[in-house]
């Protein structure tokens, strides 16, 4: 199971969401700590005031009539006064929540040392605040909600959620732009990857993605420029040779009665490999220009109708077809593919040779096999290339062409080729192709 996100732009609004989170959990207790100061000074001005009103008022109210002015603050004010019992101890302010015992020092200083406060008395909870008349001690209890205690941790966690969440969806909104035009690069290079001559890339959004995309946009048609100018080269070399290997093989074809016959033969063997060199020049250049558009085919019956021919021919290939989707195929390339692997085997394996189409893991597959020497598992790869061949195969005619142009042609059709050793001996070369979209 992956829990760190592949894109960059969940990386980077993941990256963004721990850095916000831990930012915030690093200030909350300095932002706590400058808060409380502040907040402590108020609170024990306020119950000073409350306590120096209160005190005022007794003093200035006339004896009988103090309890009808307590009474009246009581219920009009909220604030009770009690008179205290000289027996009577209570306990102090606890140090829980942390702004108390600050709260209690700032109290004193301005109330006198001889106040006294607590939290609990007969019962009752609540501030208490202790002040004296003529030596007779009073009780000033306030509810909690008019203390006035620093601003909850819980407030400034919400408005750092909601500063998290307006920075994510800005990073989210600021990386989208960079990740479409990252995709749809991504798009083309991939289209590159199958031989296919992408649309070009939107050269939009930042100075850094807009170069990105006008250099990859230049570098697709310097690849297009270059693969054109090959493939006319090819095809005029191919054309141009054709002209005097027709008049070599006349010319040989009026000598009939004035050379060896064995040495014609040889003559016209060596033109016939000569000319299949040729074609292969020929399907190499014009591999990836025709055909530009994919048609739903059936392999099965493409492959068909291969085998076919060569079985007209005598040639010992058999089937063992499959029950395989339609794909979207350039039927003339896939045939062209299937020729090019069976001429291969018939020419390096030799017969039998077996073609089976299937479908496993979710991809068709489609085997040319053979019983000859087969390809060492190191230079499978290499084989693949251009104009590559075997050193035991040097002494055979060919151009080296065969495999590469199978290989181009699988990666039009999003397929891949691998060349494996069959059991028992001999060669497998397997093309495995993507099913087709849908939706």
């Amino acid at each position: 199971m992956r829990l760190f996100p592949r894109s960059l732009l969940w990386r980077t609004v993941l990256l963004i969401a721990l850095l916000m989170v831990a930012g915030h959990l690093a200030w909350l207790p300095i932002v706590q700590l400058a808060e409380r100061e502040p907040a402590v000074h108020r609170g024990a001005g306020h119950i000073a005031s409350i306590v120096n009103l209160s005190r005022l008022a007794l003093l200035d109210a006339q004896p009988d009539k103090r309890f009808d002015l307590l009474r009246s603050m009581s219920q009009q004010e909220g604030i009770q006064v009690y008179i205290g019992d000289p027996k009577e101890t209570v306990a102090p302010l606890p140090d829980d929540p942390p702004f108390m015992k600050p709260l209690a020092d700032e109290l004193k200083q301005r109330l006198g040392e001889d106040t006294r406060l607590t939290n609990l008395r007969n019962g009752m909870p609540g501030l208490w605040v202790s002040f004296r008349i003529d030596g007779q001690e009073y009780w000033v209890r306030l509810p909690r909600n008019r203390i006035g205690p620093p601003p909850s941790p819980l407030g400034w966690i919400g408005w750092g959620v909601l500063v998290l969440a307006l920075s994510l969806i800005g990073a989210f909104l600021v990386v989208a732009r960079i990740s479409r035009p990252l995709r749809e690069l991504t798009r083309a290079a991939t289209q590159i990857g199958h031989g296919r001559v992408p649309q070009p890339v939107t050269e939009s959004g930042p100075s850094e993605i807009s170069t990105l995309a006008h250099a990859f946009n230049q570098m697709a048609n310097d690849l297009q420029r270059i693969e054109a100018n090959r493939a006319l080269l090819l095809a005029g070399v191919s054309h141009d040779l054709r002209t005097p290997l027709s008049r070599i093989r006349l010319g040989v074809e009026m000598l009939d009665d004035k050379m060896d016959p064995a040495l014609r033969a040889g003559m016209v063997q060596d033109i016939e490999d000569i000319d299949a060199v040729i074609n292969q020049f020929l399907d190499f250049a014009r591999v990836t220009g025709e055909e530009a558009l994919l048609t739903e085919c059936d392999l099965n019956e493409l492959a068909g109708s291969v085998i076919e021919r060569y079985r007209r021919q005598g040639k010992d290939v058999t089937a063992q077809l499959g029950n395989v989707p339609r794909l979207p195929l350039k039927s003339a390339a896939m045939q062209r593919l299937l020729t090019n692997l069976i001429d291969n085997a018939l020419r390096h394996g030799g017969a039998p040779v077996e073609v089976e189409t299937a479908l496993e893991n979710g991809k068709v597959r489609l085997s040319v096999f053979d019983r000859g020497p087969g390809i060492p598992e190191a230079e499978a790869e290499h084989m693949l290339q251009p104009f590559t061949r075997l050193d035991a195969a040097r002494s055979t005619s060919g151009s080296g062409l065969g495999l590469a142009i199978v290989d181009r042609i699988a990666r039009m059709h999003r397929g891949s080729v691998r060349l494996l050793a069959r059991p028992g001996g001999g060669l497998e070369a397997r093309i495995e192709l993507p099913p087709a979209k849908t939706g």
